[in-house]
């Protein structure tokens, strides 16, 4: 029997394909579940629900729910932008503040962990005073292990994933 693994590395997550071929009583093997990796479903569709807006493509934007054609056009036409705030400045030319939240969970550029202003990471969706707070704690971030350890004391696994949609070192 001859077997295909194919695995992609896809958001942080590892996704496998397993393609067999051959006769019917050796499709009964099965693969070594160490070779065959899983993806946790809702963690690689919030990962694949973030666009960067300073590299997405009209068509990637308006093909999100909250965002129009025209929406999308404007987006494309102000990039790039330095930060979120001039992102969300752009938004709320256009949108209530409620719309342009809107957006932002699904379009958004990365706020630097080291760097970013406590309005940058309040724009971070879901984020409350506490968060901030901590984000700012624990500066500088030597790399998104120190992240992870230092925010997941605070947020879930989960949670710790999601926050790392909209940030960057």
């Amino acid at each position: 029997m001859r077997k295909l693994v194919l695995a992609s590395a896809l958001s942080g997550a590892m996704l496998s394909l397993a393609a067999c071929s051959g006769a019917a009583d050796e499709t009964a093997e099965t693969t070594d579940t160490a070779e065959v990796e899983t993806i946790d479903d809702a963690a690689a569709a919030e990962t694949a629900a973030v666009l960067d807006a300073n590299t997405a493509t009209a068509e990637q934007l308006a093909a999100l729910d909250a965002v129009s054609d025209e929406l999308a056009a404007a987006i494309v036409a102000g990039q790039p932008y330095a930060s979120v705030t001039d992102l969300n400045a752009a938004l709320l030319e256009t949108l209530g503040e409620d719309e342009a939240a809107q957006v932002l969970v699904d379009v958004f550029v990365p706020v630097n962990l080291n760097s970013g202003t406590e309005e940058e990471i309040r724009l971070i969706p879901g984020m409350t005073d506490k968060m901030v707070h901590e984000f700012e704690e624990y500066r500088p971030y030597a790399d998104m292990g120190v992240f992870d350890r230092e925010i997941g004391k605070y947020v879930d696994e989960a949670e710790v994933e999601r926050f790392k949609n909209y940030v960057t070192l």
